[in-house]
Parts: C-alpha cells; sequence; structure tokens
C-alpha cells in the first residue's frame, strides 16, 4: 500500500529548547495509527506543525507526495489534511445539522448569507445527513447542542472533520471529557468511519488505542521511541514501564 501522507524529520524548537526532534513517520490510505506518550510528549506540538499552525524549525510534510510544510493550515485542509481538537469548539445554539451543511457549504465556497440557504440546499442536507447518521447523531440532528451528551458533541466534531472530505483525518483525543459509559458510542463511530481514510489518533485511553489502531508509535520528550504493532508496545520493557505504567504490566 503506498504512502499518503509522510512527515520526515520534523523538529520545532522555541527559543533554543527542542521541543520535537527529527519526528520521522509514514501513514498510508486506509491505515489506522495510534500516537500515544505522557503529558508533555509533545504530541499536540506534532499535531499543530503537520497541520500548519506552526512552523517546523526543520523537516518535511507530504501529502499525497507534494510537499506542503510551506502551507498554511486552511490550504492544509483544502488538500485534504483535517484535524479535531482535543476541547470542542461547538456553537451551543446550533443544531448538529446546522454545523455540518454549514461546512459543506463552506467546502463548496457558497457560505455567504448561509442560513439564507440553509433549507434550501437539499445537497448539503443529504451529505450532512449521511455524515450524521453514519456516526449514530441522527436522532439529535435538530437539536440544539448546549441540550446534547458531550459525548455527541465530541461525535459532532469528527462528523464536521468529514464534512470537509479528508483524506488524512487527525483525532487529537476524541475521548478526552467523555464518561467512561459513553466511550463505546466513540468507539462504534470510529469503527464506522469510511475504509480508504487514513487516520491518526492521539489518545490517553489505552483500550481505545489498542482496538483501534493496527500500529502505535510512542513519543517520549519530543522524539518518538518505538514504532510498532499494538501487542509489540505492550511488550516492549522500556514503554510498559515509562509510558504505559500499570496497564501494560496487568496486560502482560
Amino acid at each position: 500500500m503506498s504512502t499518503l501522507f509522510e512527515v520526515s524529520n520534523l523538529s520545532k524548537e522555541f527559543g533554543g529548547l527542542q521541543v520535537s526532534r527529527d519526528i520521522s513517520l509514514a501513514l498510508a490510505e486506509g491505515e489506522r495509527l495510534a500516537l500515544i506518550g505522557p503529558n508533555g510528549a509533545g504530541k499536540t506540538t506534532f499535531v499543530n506543525l503537520v497541520t500548519g499552525r506552526i512552523r517546523p524549525s526543520a523537516g518535511q510534510v507530504r501529502l499525497g507526495g507534494e510537499d506542503i510544510t510551506a502551507l498554511g493550515a486552511v490550504q492544509r485542509v483544502r488538500r485534504g489534511l483535517v484535524r479535531t481538537f482535543q476541547v470542542t469548539r461547538l456553537f451551543p445554539d446550533m443544531t448538529p445539522e446546522e454545523h455540518v451543511v454549514m461546512t459543506i457549504l463552506q467546502r463548496h465556497g457558497r457560505a455567504t448569507r448561509i442560513f439564507a440557504r440553509f433549507h434550501g440546499d437539499s445537497a448539503a442536507r443529504d451529505e450532512a445527513a449521511e455524515i450524521l447518521a453514519t456516526l449514530g447523531l441522527t436522532e439529535v440532528s435538530s437539536r440544539k447542542v448546549a441540550t446534547i451528551a458531550y459525548g455527541q458533541q465530541r461525535l459532532l466534531e469528527i462528523a464536521i472533520a468529514l464534512a470537509q472530505r479528508p483524506k488524512v483525518l487527525l483525532l487529537d483525543e476524541p475521548a478526552a471529557g467523555v464518561p467512561s459509559a459513553d466511550t463505546p458510542r466513540i468507539e462504534e463511530a470510529l469503527a464506522q468511519l469510511p475504509p480508504s481514510l487514513a487516520v491518526l489518533m492521539i489518545e490517553h485511553d489505552m483500550d481505545l488505542v489498542f482496538r483501534f489502531a493496527k500500529r502505535v508509535v510512542v513519543l517520549a520528550a519530543g522524539e518518538l521511541i518505538f514504532q510498532g504493532l499494538p501487542a509489540e508496545v505492550a511488550r516492549d520493557a522500556k514503554v510498559r514501564e515509562a509510558y504505559l505504567g500499570s496497564y501494560a504490566h496487568a496486560g502482560s
């Protein structure tokens, strides 16, 4: 399977302090990859680097064979590199349907006077309904976001990301803040993502990581210290001791 997304020797310094050092990884079409590591390992900095929110000090980011290192965040989204955030960024008085339709219209460059067009654009509404159904949000599609569960809000953020037609989707802790009872809802939704979509997920929930990912990379102090299968990372003594703690010991 050919490489769709590639990061080569990516590094970042802030005032002489190196927070990311020679990070290299690749993602193929349809691959499910998890990036794990302790707090302060540089995971969110890495996502900000590859999505264009901050510029690297060195290294290269490629998408579909194109060097996108010099492109801004919006240009990367238009080429198919889309992310979600740790904290929800939704409008509480809008519905899930309105959020997704707005994103679709923006994608087509038709967001001017968006609410005047909303009810008349059947194609956008049909596409939104399909995306919301994929993530199990049909029943709450017409409710204000402020009235739906936090786990459903997290799923709505993924729906908005899918409405941008990504080739590569970066999920920054999709289960963050979600009650454990609602985590299966997140997991079920992730299982419904398009099989051709390449997904890189940052997550602290190790149960979710090991069920979702086909490959795992471990980041520590801004460096990748491991790349391999979930079963291999769980057996690695150094990784287990430093980054998985009691979970890995119990799993062994």
